[in-house]
C-alpha cells in the first residue's frame, strides 16, 4: 500500500531532490514487503492469497490513499489540480500522512527489542523486531521526518495546521489498527492479578509534582499575595502590597533553592569511588537527616515572614477545585477506587503546607471519602488564616514514619504496598514500599540513590522480568521502578 502512495508523492514533488528522497523511502518499504513475505511464508501464510482486511486495516488505508489523491478537507482530486504549487501541497499532505507510521513502527521496534534478550531465537516477531529496531529503519524514520520539514518550507500557516491534523488523525488510525489485533494471551498481567492471592492492597502517592503539575507552595503564595492586595486601600498601595509580597515570596523560594540543592550536593560523593556498590537503606536514612534539618529551616522562615497570614479558606477550596492534575492521575484514581475484587486503601503523604487544598483538589476526583490525606494544616481562626502551620510532615523522615504506621496497621502475606513519587523527599518510602514507582525525572532522585545502590529500572521491563522470575514483590529490595505518566502506572496496576 505505501509503495503507491510514495509514488503518488513523488509525482507531485516538483523537486528533484524531493523526488529523489521519496522514491528512495519507496525502495525501502519494497524491502519491507519482502519481509512480510517471507514471515508469512515461515508461518505458512500464502502472501498472494486474497484476505479480508481487518476493518481497522482499511480504514488507515483509505485515509492515506484518499490524501495522496488530493481529498484532503474537501479538497480537490488529482484530475482538478491546477498548479505545480498545488501538487507540491499535495506531496506534503501524503508524506504527513505517511510519517507516523515510520516513527511509531521504529518507537515500537526499539521498545520491544527487550524481549530478543529473553526469547532469543524462540521470538515469533523476532526478524520484525529486529528490522523496526535497526539503526537503518530509524534512518528511514528521520529522513522521511526531514523530506516532510522540508515539502512544509513553502506552506500557509493554515496549510501546516492541515498537516498536522492529518499527522495526528494517521497516528489515531494506527493505534486503532493495533487495538484492534487479537490477543492470544495476555503477556504482562496487571500488579492485581500477578500476585494472587492479594487481599489487601495500599497505594500511596507524593502530592507535589506527582499528582499536580504545579507546586502548591506556589500556589498559596500566589492567593497569599493576592489577597494582600485586596485590602482596603487606595489603588497605589494595593499595588505596592502585592508588589512587596511578591518580592518576599521570590526571596524565599531563590533561597530556598539554592539551599536545597547545596543539600543535595551534600549527599553526594566528590568522586565516583565513594559510591556504595550495594545497597544502603541504613546508611540512606542517616543522610537524608540533613534534608529533615534544612526544610524544617526553610518553613520556620516562611512562617516567620507572615506571607500566609490572612488567606482565606474558601480561596484555598477554590484553588484547589481548579488544579490541574497530571494527565492520567484522576483517572487512575477513579478507577482504583472502583477495584471489587479486592479492599485497596488510598493514602496522600505530602509536605504541603495546608491540607485542604488537597482535599479540594481531590473533591473532583470522587474518591475522597476512600482517601487519607497525612499532611500538614493552616491553622485559622474562622476562616482566615493566622500565617502559622501545624507542622506533621516535612521531611523524608517524617514521610516514612507515616508510611510505616499506616504499614503496621495492614501486614501480612496478603497485602501488597505501592508508592509513587518523584523527589528525594520520597526515597525512604519508594524504598520500603513493596513497589516504589518514581514518576517523572528527577535527576537528584536518581544521583542520590545511585550514591546508596539504589537500582532504577524502567517499569514496564521491570514488570516483564519480574514475571519471568516469578518472584513477589518486597520492599528494601533496593529496586525502584520509572514510569513516564500515570496511564502506564494505571496499566500497570489495573491492566490496560
Amino acid at each position: 500500500m505505501d509503495v503507491g502512495r510514495y509514488e503518488m508523492a513523488a509525482e507531485y514533488a516538483d523537486d528533484d531532490d524531493e523526488k529523489t528522497a521519496i522514491l528512495d523511502l519507496r525502495k525501502a518499504t519494497l524491502e519491507e514487503l519482502k519481509l512480510h513475505d517471507s514471515v508469512m511464508k515461515e508461518w505458512g501464510v500464502d502472501p498472494n492469497k486474497e484476505i479480508t482486511p481487518n476493518p481497522a486495516t482499511l480504514k488507515y488505508t483509505e485515509f492515506v490513499l484518499a490524501t495522496a489523491k488530493g481529498k484532503v478537507d474537501g479538497g480537490k482530486g488529482p484530475g482538478q489540480i491546477a498548479t505545480p504549487f498545488e501538487k507540491t501541497k499535495i506531496a506534503a499532505y501524503t508524506i504527513g500522512a505517511m510519517t507516523p507510521c515510520m516513527r511509531l513502527y521504529a518507537h515500537l521496534g526499539k521498545e520491544l527489542q527487550m524481549f530478543l534478550s529473553h526469547d532469543g531465537s524462540d521470538h515469533p516477531y523476532k526478524k520484525w523486531i529486529e528490522y523496526y529496531s535497526s539503526k537503518s529503519f530509524e534512518a528511514e524514520a528521520v529522513q522521511i521526518e526531514e523530506l516532510l520539514d522540508k515539502l512544509s518550507v513553502p506552506l500557509t500557516g493554515e496549510e501546516l495546521s492541515l498537516i498536522e491534523k492529518l499527522y495526528l488523525q494517521a497516528m489515531k488510525l494506527e493505534t486503532e489498527f493495533f487495538s484492534a489485533q487479537p490477543i492470544a494471551q495476555q503477556s504482562v498481567v496487571p500488579l492485581t492479578k500477578l500476585n494472587d492471592p492479594i487481599e489487601h492492597l495500599s497505594i500511596f502517592s507524593d502530592f507535589d509534582l506527582t499528582c499536580t503539575i504545579v507546586d502548591s507552595s506556589a500556589i498559596l503564595a500566589e492567593i497569599a499575595i493576592l489577597t494582600g492586595a485586596k485590602v482596603d486601600q487606595g489603588v497605589t498601595d494595593a499595588k505596592k502590597i502585592s508588589s512587596d509580597m511578591r518580592s518576599s515570596w521570590d526571596a524565599l523560594s531563590s533561597k530556598y533553592t539554592e539551599e536545597y540543592e547545596a543539600c543535595i550536593e551534600g549527599l553526594l560523593p566528590k568522586e565516583e569511588a565513594c559510591l556504595y556498590k550495594e545497597f544502603d537503606y541504613e546508611h540512606l536514612y542517616k543522610s537524608l537527616e540533613q534534608l529533615a534539618n534544612f526544610e524544617k529551616r526553610a518553613n520556620t522562615r516562611v512562617v516567620d515572614s507572615g506571607m500566609l497570614r490572612g488567606v482565606n479558606l474558601d480561596d484555598i477550596k477554590r484553588a484547589g477545585e481548579h488544579l490541574k492534575l497530571h494527565d492520567g492521575c484522576k483517572d487512575f484514581f477513579q478507577k482504583i477506587v472502583k477495584k471489587e475484587t479486592l479492599t485497596v486503601n488510598l493514602h496522600i503523604l505530602s509536605y504541603c503546607w495546608c491540607a485542604d487544598l488537597i482535599r479540594s483538589a481531590f473533591s473532583s476526583v470522587g474518591c475522597l471519602n476512600e482517601l487519607s490525606i497525612h499532611s500538614n494544616e493552616f491553622n485559622f481562626e474562622g476562616s482566615i488564616s493566622t500565617g502559622e502551620i501545624d507542622i506533621k510532615m516535612q521531611s523524608p523522615l517524617d514521610k516514612v514514619e507515616a508510611f510505616t504506621n499506616v504499614l503496621n496497621q495492614n501486614s501480612g502475606d496478603k497485602h501488597l504496598s505501592v508508592y509513587i513519587g518523584d523527589s528525594v523527599g520520597d526515597l525512604l518510602c519508594l524504598l520500603k514500599a513493596d513497589v516504589g514507582i518514581v514518576v517523572g525525572s528527577s535527576g537528584s532522585l536518581r544521583r542520590v540513590g545511585r550514591q546508596f545502590g539504589v537500582t532504577f529500572v524502567p517499569l514496564f521491563p521491570g514488570v516483564v522480568a519480574k514475571q519471568r522470575e516469578g518472584s513477589r514483590w518486597r520492599g528494601l529490595s533496593g529496586t525502584l521502578y520509572m514510569a513516564s505518566n500515570w496511564s502506564e502506572i494505571q496499566a500497570f496496576v489495573l491492566g490496560a
